[in-house]
């Protein structure tokens, strides 16, 4: 059966499956959360920037809260497409990837921004195809693993070719460059390939062989070997390569255990860069001190585990594709968390990867929503499996 097929399908479902819609309910309201303090933050943060760029100090805020309506509308669409369309089409759009990334470079459609070529021109907003590359080489790499899960466990080639695919796609995220999207990417697919079953042994060619590359790459770029050395000591530079850093810290110890008050942030004039994507962490930290640091640090550490748990029960159901697709999304966000909390904490060197659900951004908060509807989906076609097998063995009795 092909895509259009299963898209016709999807208009027109029976009435018994759409009238009861079992929901993660842990899992979305942790979602709901998030959302919900992210635009606070964002709207404390940005207010002196927004006042100064366009006149309006709520301006970020209400851009937020538009791409968070957004990404409803998109989670309620995509929670309703079967996942048999997504292993179909995960060829389409590890292709549709590649075509991305190669576009950005074309001179009056990729937009360059502090050096980095990331975004499309689209108006008056920018569309960052990266995001959209961390899920949709997840929804191919689930469909291989499962169409060759012997190979990848038995052979050399099983495990090669999926890499080369990545290392593809981690070179253009280089060229671009985005490092942060590149490193998550990478140990998203080798914590995926491992839950698949690879041998020990090329597991652990494959982690020397990605640390060389990137001491390497960490070598000859002057810029990456800066951000390194401003990291292990950014006061020795802290009106250089470490102001970023040096002034994260500063949020962090202004702080203390309840924070200086919701607004009353002083690290957000214009002292902290990028205060309302990158280093949103930090100015929470500051007005909610530790107590908020905790509280967000607990609804992303309890995300992550609803999408673990997710996919553990499609995997004791054997939907394999479900499970792998879950796993990889957990795995994704959980990566993207740590490596945000750990620049804006100054425990990782300074990367350029927002906050998820969180941090100012329309294309980031819109493929973040569409994860979590691939993760509902999942969650709703194993419990729909639960209630046949329960349906089974109460007509066998």
């Amino acid at each position: 059966m092909n895509i259009s097929a299963y898209a016709l399908g999807v208009m027109h479902q029976p009435r018994e499956e759409t009238r009861s819609w079992p929901v993660d309910y842990t899992l979305l309201g942790t979602v709901v959360l998030l959302l919900c303090i992210g635009l606070v933050m964002v709207g404390s943060s940005s207010v002196s920037i927004a006042e100064q760029q366009y006149g309006s100090p709520f301006f970020y805020m209400w851009r937020q809260a538009m791409y968070i309506a957004v990404g409803v509308v998109a989670m309620l669409v995509i929670v309703r497409i079967p996942l048999a369309v997504w292993k179909q089409a995960g060829p389409f759009l590890i292709i549709l990837s590649l075509l991305f990334l190669m576009i950005v470079f074309i001179p009056g459609i990729g937009r360059t921004v502090n050096g980095s070529t990331r975004w499309l021109a689209m108006g008056s907003f920018s569309l960052q195809p990266s995001e959209f590359v961390k899920l949709f080489t997840l929804v191919y790499l689930a469909g291989y693993l499962v169409r060759h899960h012997v190979a990848v466990q038995t052979s050399t080639g099983g495990f090669i070719r999926p890499l080369i695919l990545m290392m593809l796609l981690v070179t253009l995220l280089l060229l671009e460059p985005d490092y942060g999207a590149a490193a998550v990417l990478l140990a998203t697919a080798m914590g995926m390939m491992w839950l698949a079953g690879v041998r020990i042994p090329q597991f652990i060619l494959l982690i020397i062989s990605a640390a060389s590359v990137l001491a390497l790459l960490a070598y000859v770029s002057p810029e990456r070997m800066e951000r390194l050395t401003s990291f292990r000591d950014p006061w020795a530079e802290q009106f250089a390569g470490g102001f970023q850093l040096t002034q994260a810290l500063i949020a962090f110890g202004r702080g203390e255990w309840f924070g200086v008050g919701l607004g009353g942030s002083v690290q957000k004039l214009f002292y902290l860069p990028e205060a309302h994507t990158d280093f949103l962490f930090a100015v929470l930290a500051e007005e909610l001190g530790l107590f908020g640091v905790l509280v967000v640090i607990g609804l992303f550490t309890l995300f992550v585990v609803r999408s673990l748990v997710i996919a553990r029960r499609a995997e004791l159901r054997e939907r394999p594709y479900a499970a792998y697709l879950s796993y990889g999304i957990g795995l994704w966000i959980g990566l993207q968390v740590v490596v945000n909390l750990g620049v804006n904490m100054g425990i990782l060197p300074t990367k350029g990867l927002t906050l998820p659900f969180m941090s100012y951004g329309g294309s980031s908060l819109l493929v973040m929503m569409m994860a979590v509807a691939i993760l509902l989906r999942v969650d709703y076609e194993t419990r729909k499996d639960d209630r046949v097998v329960q349906k089974g063995r109460r007509s066998g009795a």
